[in-house]
């Protein structure tokens, strides 16, 4: 199987034995770390502790250990993190301290509580990788077009939207770097973020400190007060924040910020629940990108079968079937039918019925698109965006 390896490694560093545990933690971490994985889960069950890895926005179970040495494995992942150890009955926060021993890659650690004791996540960020170019994520020509457009947009705000894990930062990286190097230094750009993900060149980064007085409302605040021309909020979580997004959009600001919701609409109707008045989001919105990520089919072991492919699963994608992700998505502008929606407190369904006037290729489009392209599966369209 994929993952025999990292078991056999697991079993031959004697998890038996609770000195052990430090040098498994790291083989794991650093495993995943060259995997390629985005997540790493640390879940007791009943009989033993689960060790999983996110790979291509999917959960993968890669090896067990005995159950009693589940609170040894929590107690060294929160020193590592500098967390309470003696505290197993709160959730808790925070990030190994020491990088080096894993490639310099960034990793938040957060606890929580579970029938069978305490659960622990760490999030794998290297703010040394890849930034991708806009010509790099997949997007049509169409949507390319349009989204070249609203970066060269002098005010307004541009909302990226979809799940946690959809590629919503990558996607606004992307459109910072392609203003970098078009602007060359004309307009100041600065971002506000949580955590900083990737360090970009020509960007004034900084980071937030939940828990404290730097959260993203006061540090927006302040951040207006630097003249920027262009700001990326990485998150609009409260509607103090969307407030002042949204008037820095209409004050000769371009916004770009992440809201999760389902759908382009949802936004819409999520900013309105928060107090947002109608006409201030029709003047400030310019457009929302919906988006989802999906896998790719191996290109070592897909078979073409009639006008599908199909995920067979070898060494080189771990025996998923799948390697890589490629974006959907679908850009959404505020048209004068969707205007008068907005204005009239329209729900969420009211508002798809009257985000119709937009031309756009949707989702689901673009997901067939993949599929007579031999890129993915209809198993896979399925399993991100349900049966259609």
């Amino acid at each position: 199987m994929a993952f025999d390896s990292l078991q056999a490694d697991v079993d031959k560093l004697q998890p038996t034995k609770p000195d052990s545990i430090p040098a498994i933690v790291q083989h794991v971490l650093l495993d995943a770390v060259a995997r390629g994985a985005s997540d790493v889960h640390f879940e007791p069950t009943r009989k033993d502790l689960e060790i999983r890895y996110r790979l291509d926005g999917v959960m993968q179970t890669v090896a067990r250990m005995p159950g009693d040495l589940a609170k040894n494995v929590v107690s060294r992942l929160k020193v590592m993190a500098e967390l309470l150890t003696y505290r197993v009955d709160i959730p808790q926060e925070g990030r190994v301290a020491d990088a080096k021993p894993y490639q310099n890659v960034d990793m938040r650690v957060s606890t929580f509580p579970v029938v069978h004791g305490e659960k622990v996540a760490v999030r794998l960020f290297d703010p040394t990788g890849q930034v991708y170019q806009l010509e790099q994520l997949g997007l049509g020509d169409e949507q390319m077009a349009v989204l070249s457009s609203l970066l060269k947009s002098r005010h307004g705000a541009v909302l990226m939207t979809g799940p946690s894990g959809s590629g919503k930062t990558t996607t606004i990286y992307a459109c910072l770097h392609r203003m970098v190097s078009e602007e060359q230094g004309r307009r100041q750009i600065v971002s506000i973020e949580d955590p900083i993900e990737r360090v970009l060149d020509g960007v004034s980064q900084t980071q937030v400190r939940p828990g404290t007085e730097f959260d993203f409302a006061r540090g927006l605040r302040s951040l207006l007060r630097q003249d920027p021309e262009v700001i990326m909020i990485g998150e609009v979580r409260d509607a103090e924040t969307a407030a002042i997004a949204i008037e820095a959009a209409l004050t000769g600001h371009l916004v770009f910020t992440t809201l999760h919701s389902g759908s382009a609409c949802g936004v819409i109707s999520r900013l309105l629940d928060m107090g947002i008045e109608p006409y201030l989001l029709t003047s400030g919105l310019r457009a929302i990108l919906n988006q989802r990520l999906i896998r790719q089919a191996c290109p070592s072991c897909k078979r073409q079968k009639g006008d599908r492919v199909k995920a067979v699963g070898c060494p080189q994608c771990f025996g998923t079937g799948y390697r890589g992700r490629m974006l959907l998505a679908e850009i959404l502008h505020i048209t004068p039918e969707l205007r008068q929606a907005i204005l009239a407190r329209a729900d969420t369904h009211a508002l798809e019925v009257a985000a119709q006037s937009c031309p756009r290729m949707n989702m689901v489009d673009a997901a067939r698109l993949g599929v007579q392209r031999g890129l993915t599966t209809e198993e896979e369209i399925e399993r991100v965006l349900g049966a259609r």
